[in-house]
């Protein structure tokens, strides 16, 4: 059950002009559940992408840097569940640029305009055949106004399809922002164990494209755990159309369009882990009064990737040990422990590296028992801070994981 996440509203959902999007049943790995999903995008479109750090990385994963980088632009996505094609060597290659020539056959563009994704089962082989196959029932059902449904084809183990969708006012008109994802377990940044497509139609140079989606990244997916497993296949893209007619070019201009970008971004990552697997808890961890955001970060997923803390959050149970502990294994060598306060929602635990005379712990199972909190820890050494969100770790979450491939 995901934490307080719902379905998208399709009606909410703006289109995107210059991107289309369409679903099939290809019964890649399951019958009778949309598992493909091709999305076309006009001529003159701006795309970047940022891919997982995992040297594992999929077959998918490796096509779509190299046609990132030619010099005739992408004309089409193609995503497939059910399957991760990862982990498949050449014979992987193979069937991944099969795909790819079957959309470039069907929309009459080059290959290496044609970027794939997979999520799934890694090391089974791809089967290309099935998914080519259901290229046309996709090809049929391409529209501008098909964003929920492409949010429900990409899902693996997500309980809850994800979108977003923003408008924003520039200075030349106004501009559409919408985006999904897909992700639930093996998530941990650089990035998480996700799908991720966000598109505008603005039009943005290339150099301002690539901005924008670092800037996005960092303070979206680089920014959730929910078990410490980075994934194979993790891609997270970034299109503008430039279909409206508006130029986003003036400082004034990307700083709101890319402020809308992150708003969006930042809204499906959480999406992720409120719907992480076995969830009950959505916990922001706050780490403020840092010499570097680095470090802050670094404490702050020492906490969230810790199994004792996690199964604690599960519990509701305000084991104070358990998230010192972390936080000194951090990996932090000149941390002084006696300055540092602990805060569960606004009730101080911890004071000067010690428990807070005044705390009661009836207080921090209070806190802890609702779906969301917050943990804040204080360092007292400088001024920089980071906020990332994670979930607890469940009974669900073992099962899940046991029974995925059954």
């Amino acid at each position: 059950m995901a934490v307080n996440l719902f379905p998208p509203d399709p009606k909410a959902l703006h289109p995107v002009a210059g991107v289309e999007l369409g679903v099939a049943m290809a019964g890649v790995s399951k019958p009778e559940r949309k598992d493909v999903l091709l999305v076309r995008l006009a001529p003159g479109a701006s795309v970047a992408g940022v891919f997982t750090r995992n040297r594992f990385c999929a077959a998918p994963v490796g096509i779509a840097r190299r046609h990132l980088g030619t010099r005739h632009g992408v004309r089409a996505l193609v995503v497939n569940t059910g399957n991760a094609n990862a982990g498949t060597g050449n014979d992987g290659l193979a069937r991944a640029m099969a795909v790819c020539e079957a959309v470039a056959r069907s929309l009459g563009c080059e290959t290496d305009q044609v970027l794939p994704f997979s999520t799934g089962v890694i090391m089974e082989p791809l089967p290309a055949e099935r998914i080519v196959a259901g290229l046309p029932a996709a090809y049929a059902d391409l529209r501008g106004d098909n964003w929920a449904s492409a949010a429900g084809a990409i899902m693996t183990t997500d309980t809850v399809p994800k979108a977003v969708s923003r408008r924003v006012r520039l200075s030349g008109g106004e501009v559409s922002v919408t985006g999904m994802a897909k992700g639930s377990g093996m998530i941990r940044p650089n990035m998480a164990t996700m799908l991720g497509f966000v598109a505008t139609d603005a039009r943005i140079s290339r150099d301002a494209l690539e901005r924008l989606l670092r800037d996005a990244t960092d303070r979206s997916f680089n920014c959730i755990t929910v078990d410490g497993d980075t994934s194979t296949n993790d891609s997270f893209v970034l299109i503008a159309s430039g279909a409206s007619g508006v130029v986003a070019q003036s400082k004034h201009d990307l700083a709101l369009l890319g402020g809308t970008i992150n708003e969006v971004s930042i809204e499906l990552a959480q999406s992720i882990v409120r719907d992480g697997e076995g969830a009950t808890k959505f916990v922001t961890i706050q780490v403020e009064g840092g010499r570097s955001e680095e470090e802050c970060r670094r404490i702050g997923y020492s906490i969230a990737h810790s199994p004792l803390v996690k199964t604690a959050f599960f519990a509701s149970d305000p084991n104070l040990g358990r998230i010192l502990a972390a936080i000194g294994y951090a990996g932090i060598d000149d941390l002084e422990a006696g300055l540092i306060d602990l805060y569960i929602d606004a009730v101080r635990v911890a004071r000067g590296g010690g428990r807070d005379p005044d705390y009661r712990e009836e207080q921090g199972v209070a806190a802890m028992k609702k779906p969301e909190f917050s943990v804040r820890v204080a360092l007292g050494r400088g001024a920089a801070q980071a906020t990332l969100w994670t979930c607890d770790l469940s009974f669900d979450y073992v099962k899940i994981n046991a029974e995925y491939r059954s």
